[in-house]
């Protein structure tokens, strides 16, 4: 059983219908690892038990009955703690909302529900999915399964903590800068944003409605394409939700890549990166050349101003997102206030963390009347000359490759005090959601400390299928995916 819950959904789901597991013995398996590992991880905020026992008691019913199953029935999964899941807590790890309790699905919770993916619980992120480490929950630190000393990468460090230490086979974050493809580098596992609208943002805890997107994880690329499946969908309550077909990504894979050709981000081999990834990234690109790709050398001359245009749009939406969690509605109230602005004031200040308040001042002063055209306006105007510097490379390309971070897991506690520094983090991610484009990390290697090596692809909007193929023969090509974490 041990061994079971450290395969890939594929296999696992073979188990399942050759009758050598039930789905409620899979299901307890993964609380047991979660029972015995999570107190050195710190992935999960709140399980849910009672619901996950359900799912799996009715997977084990339909195979008894030799009933179809959809395929990533009775595989079990952690959800990020920004997605509604009906009466579970959904507390964004915020003190805000420490106790809010979950009234209604997600439109992603209600797919899974249909899909009979049983959800074992929601899982910990930096406070309203700002930052780079999930160091910033208001309850707990996550720490790397490679190396407990080290970050599992932010903001959806829980979920990625959870898949690459066997405590979940699945899971979904969310990326508004690269929050699904950093812990995925970061933790050495399978990362993927989708196109902008591809899954419906109903029921995500909105940070920045813009840039938001929801996506899967996984421990092999095959498993994240079949997850992004049952997620994918027009939905009529996301104003945002592109409303076309969804295609079957898992069909796509393995088909040949001989003539592709892959578009290497000169902008993201320059300085600053460390040379454990360097190296890593010049071995993808000959495994590439090998399997027949070609590769051409790609500028991006405005990628450089992507930090500054994320930090501007990304604040100002969170300041406008974030107002409604005032004390008045739901969430937490401070206890002493004399009237009604001093409830607001004392509410949001002993409510929301450092980094939150950090972010909220930033994105008013960029909206405030004066400031609004200097700032805001010209960082809108620069997102577009971003996306278009995109549009200009894919004309070229089929897909373009970088490395998803520069730098590989820190030790926890080293950047917390430097807020940028931890921005920089996320240079090789940011474009992507700036532009709406698709994005996947997956494992290429190993720093001389053991810890993974993310290869980030990027994709035209909408071309997922490419996006998993190019990575399907490369990890095929490979056996970084294969290594667990020793935890």
């Amino acid at each position: 059983m041990e061994e079971l819950i450290k395969k890939t959904a594929a296999e696992q789901r073979k188990a399942l219908l050759n009758k050598e597991i039930s789905a409620v013995e899979l299901v307890n398996a993964e609380y047991k690892r979660i029972e015995e590992i999570d107190d050195k991880l710190g992935a999960f905020n709140s399980l849910c038990k009672e619901q996950a026992i359900e799912t799996a008691k009715e997977v084990d019913k339909k195979i008894a009955s030799g009933e179809s199953l959809p395929p990533l029935a009775g595989i079990p999964l952690a959800l990020k703690d920004n997605i509604n899941f009906k009466n579970t807590k959904t507390t964004a790890s915020s003190k805000i909302l420490e106790n809010f309790v979950s009234p209604y699905d997600a439109t992603v919770a209600v797919k899974l529900k249909e899909n009979l993916i049983p959800v074992l619980g929601k899982v910990n992120l930096d406070e309203f999915a700002m930052g780079s480490s999930t160091e910033n929950s208001a309850f707990k630190i996550t720490r790397n399964p490679r190396d407990t000393n080290k970050v599992p990468g932010g903001s959806s460090g829980g979920s990625a903590a959870a898949v690459a230490g066997c405590e979940a086979t699945l899971a979904l974050g969310s990326d508004t800068g690269g929050s699904i493809r950093l812990p995925a580098s970061f933790c050495g596992i399978v990362g993927m944003k989708p196109t902008y609208g591809r899954v419906s943002r109903y029921g995500l805890i909105a940070f920045a409605s813009s840039l938001d997107q929801i996506g899967p994880f996984a421990r092999n690329v095959e498993d994240c394409a079949l997850l992004l499946e049952a997620i994918c969908g027009h939905d009529k309550h996301d104003s945002t939700s592109l409303n076309i077909p969804v295609p079957a990504f898992s069909k796509a894979l393995n088909n040949d890549i001989k003539g592709s050709k892959i578009g290497v981000i000169k902008e993201l081999l320059a300085e600053g990166v460390s040379p454990d990834v360097k190296k890593a990234i010049e071995s993808a690109i000959q495994k590439y050349k090998d399997l027949g790709a070609e590769i051409i050398e790609i500028s991006l001359p405005l990628l450089k101003y992507s930090i500054g245009v994320y930090y501007i749009l990304a604040t100002a939406e969170a300041s406008s997102n974030l107002a409604r969690f005032d004390g008045v509605k739901y969430g937490y109230r401070t206890k002493d206030a004399k009237n009604l602005l001093e409830m607001y004031t004392k509410t949001r200040a002993e409510g929301f963390g450092d980094e939150v308040k950090r972010r909220i001042m930033l994105g008013t002063y960029a909206l405030s009347a004066g400031y609004y055209d200097a700032y805001y306006k010209k960082a809108q105007q620069l997102r577009s000359l971003i996306k278009s510097d995109f549009d200009k490379a894919f004309e070229k390309v089929d897909i373009l490759l970088s490395p998803t971070c520069p730098n590989t897991a820190f030790e926890i506690g080293s950047k917390i005090e430097d807020p940028l520094s931890m921005y920089l983090t996320d240079i090789g991610t940011i474009s992507a959601n700036l532009a709406g484009i698709p994005g996947l990390s997956l494992p290429c290697g190993f720093d001389t400390d053991g810890m993974p090596i993310g290869l980030q692809l990027l994709a035209p909007a909408l071309k997922e299928d490419k996006l998993f193929n190019m990575a399907y023969n490369f990890e095929q090509a490979t056996d970084f995916h294969n290594k667990r974490p020793n935890i």
